[in-house]
């Protein structure tokens, strides 16, 4: 082995390494205590960094931050980061600790919302974004203020991701007084995040994206706080009603539908909420149709064609994702009033029958019912107006398709009886070899207006026949 001797280097060549600092005894005896401060801050930093690392890639990590109690630590850190007039050096990286213990400890979660961490953040919240209030849940918007800073809105997205984390299954809880109260004030200051603009526009998305997710996870009864703001000058005024955060939220959604990037995880949110808020809001869901769904003129186009927002819903209907494509029915559904006849109407019999299929309303029967006896939702009695260029073309309609079809002709015109029967029993092989290699399977609608494997129900009729044969023997 080789001896180290690195120590007998002579003085003069250790010097090249580097002068030694100076120690904090001396530096204080200089006056300068600030720097001293502002270097341990630093330093702090970057141990908050080290440990969020630590955590996030050391199961052994985790369950030792929850052995020794760190988020009770943290949370004390953030409530005397409330009383303090700025957020403290360093406190972007202790919300991303609270943050990622409450994502990967189901049980720290849980303390942490027995412990009253929904009031806390909800408080660093207001101070972090400098929320002024004007009366019970109006936040009052200043046009005149800058946009928020880099370093705010980085502490903003991790206390929303914070929340949502601890607020996600409240849907299934009862809450008493108290809790309701705690959860409009926190919708409205949420409604006031969709309204503010960030220093970037990446980050005023991402700040969007964020509250999206959260006003996703509280109960529907607290949505109407969205609506609950007065029409003021310059605001987005619809039946008397302040429309500038469902505004917000449907330019959010075009935003992404133009995008078509990772739909499930940015696009299905604010879906759902929309939907949400459509079923509970009745003023919500006129405006949104107005908006996405206006009186149907064009008739010669496909419903899916196009660049409009309603074409880019209607495309979703057949996307790969099954979440994806639920979704995007669910809302045409929704603004349609779950009338099947009006919802085949703006988007084709081909691209409504998934979501019909999965709500048993394909067969004539279902479908009989819905139109006659209601829906389950609590929508309003006014009538769908039809255009002028609807009205004439109505007749002309292929309901599969949601279009006027130009006259195709015949393919078996100028053809004998015996050339059809072999153009017959060809597709009659190529369909029955599809089927012996599984590439396709015939179904059918069943009695409940469902679709079921085609071969199940000639089996249960065969076996159906056959015991009605045993009971006349």
């Amino acid at each position: 082995m080789e001896v180290d001797h690195s120590y007998d280097v002579p003085h003069a060549r250790r010097n090249t390494h580097g002068c030694l600092l100076r120690g904090k005894r001396d530096r204080m005896a200089k006056g300068d205590d600030e720097e001293d401060m502002e270097e341990s801050e630093v330093w702090r930093k970057e141990a908050m960094k080290t440990l969020c690392n630590i955590v996030y890639n050391s199961h052994w990590a985790q369950e030792r931050a929850s052995v020794l109690g760190l988020l009770s630590g943290l949370s004390d850190r953030l409530v005397q980061g409330i009383h303090t007039l700025a957020p403290p050096c360093g406190q972007f990286y202790e919300l991303r600790l609270i943050f990622l213990l409450t994502a990967l400890r189901p049980e720290l979660r849980a303390q942490l919302q027995k412990a009253g961490g929904v009031s806390l953040l909800t408080t660093a919240l207001e101070q972090c974004l400098l929320v002024q209030w004007k009366g019970d849940h109006h936040v009052l918007l200043d046009h005149t203020l800058p946009p928020v800073s880099l370093e705010r809105s980085q502490c903003a997205i991790e206390i929303l991701k914070i929340l949502f984390n601890i607020s996600c299954c409240i849907r299934r809880q009862p809450l008493n007084h108290e809790g309701t109260t705690l959860y409009r004030h926190l919708a409205a200051i949420l409604r006031h995040c969709m309204l503010l603009s960030c220093a970037t526009q990446e980050r005023t998305e991402e700040l969007q994206s964020h509250t999206v997710n959260l006003l996703s996870a509280l109960p529907l009864e607290y949505l109407d706080v969205l609506l609950s703001v007065p029409p003021s000058e310059g605001s987005l005024e619809w039946e008397g009603f302040n429309m500038d955060c469902v505004h917000s939220l449907l330019l959010f959604m075009e935003r992404h539908l133009r995008r078509n990037d990772k739909l499930k995880e940015r696009l299905t949110p604010v879906l759902n909420l929309l939907t949400e808020s459509c079923r509970v809001h009745r003023e919500t869901r006129r405006y949104l149709r107005k908006q996405i769904l206006p009186p149907l003129r064009d008739v010669a186009t496909r419903p899916e064609q196009g660049e409009t927002v309603k074409s880019r819903l209607v495309r979703l209907m057949t996307h790969v994702d099954t979440d994806v494509k639920h979704c995007a029915a669910e809302l045409l559904f929704v603004l349609c009033k779950e009338n099947v006849s009006r919802f085949v109407k703006y988007t084709g019999y081909g691209n409504a029958a998934g979501l019909l299929a999965a709500r048993g309303l394909l067969g004539a029967r279902g479908m009989l019912g819905v139109l006659v006896h209601g829906t389950s939702g609590r929508y309003s009695s006014d009538s769908d107006s039809e255009t002028d260029e609807y009205r004439q073309a109505k007749g002309r309609i292929n309901l599969v398709t949601g279009r006027v079809e130009d006259n195709q002709a015949d393919p078996m015109e100028g053809m004998t009886e015996e050339e059809k029967e072999e153009e017959a029993r060809k597709l009659f092989h190529m369909f029955s070899r599809l089927t012996r290699n599984k590439i396709i399977e015939p179904v059918s609608v069943t009695e409940d207006g469902r679709l079921a494997p085609l071969c199940e129900q000639l089996r249960d009729d065969s076996s159906a026949g056959d015991d009605s044969e045993g009971d006349t023997r």
